[in-house]
């Protein structure tokens, strides 16, 4: 089944140095967004330099994944793409001290990521990435390296946990 990771309904476009992605907070569930002027609001800070024409394609709620099974699948909050660049970013606000939240954002991207390289588009882009961006800053126990390195090996995407993402 080859999902349109492109629909235009469910895009917002920069070419600004510097703007954030956003996901209201629940109960809202509105898709997630680029915005260029309330950096309160931001969860991730993302840095264009060259400022590039980037496009931001929400992907939770508002691309329809359903699994073999016809329940809705589990999906990341949207993918930045540009030139021949494609980040995908689960965003999260959540203060917490552990990785529960982190295992969560990984299982979103990684079954985003499969939907993804099924699709027509995926060979069009060299660089791929993903990112797990957390406003809130939290401490680890304990470090991600080894977490980032599988998930390179298994998906053949870059893994950052960071809310600073910083388009090259």
């Amino acid at each position: 089944m080859s999902i349109n990771f492109s629909e235009a309904t469910c895009q917002t476009f920069s070419d600004r140095k510097l703007f954030g992605l956003c996901d209201d907070p629940p109960p809202a569930s509105n898709p997630a967004y680029i915005d260029e002027n309330e950096g309160a609001k931001w969860i991730a800070i993302v840095v264009n330099e060259d400022r590039y024409y980037v496009t931001f394609t929400a992907i939770d709620n508002c691309i329809t994944i359903k699994r073999p099974d016809g329940k809705s699948a589990k999906r990341c909050d949207g993918v930045l793409t540009y030139n021949s660049a494609v980040t995908l970013v689960e965003l999260k606000q959540r203060g917490a001290i552990g990785n529960e939240w982190v295992k969560d954002a990984e299982k979103q991207l990684r079954a985003t990521i499969g939907y993804f390289e099924l699709g027509a588009n995926a060979e069009d882009f060299n660089k791929k990435k993903a990112y797990i961006a957390n406003s809130e800053h939290p401490k680890f126990k304990e470090s991600q390296t080894r977490r980032m390195e599988q998930f390179f090996d298994d998906t053949g995407y870059v893994l950052r946990i960071e809310n600073r993402i910083i388009l090259q």
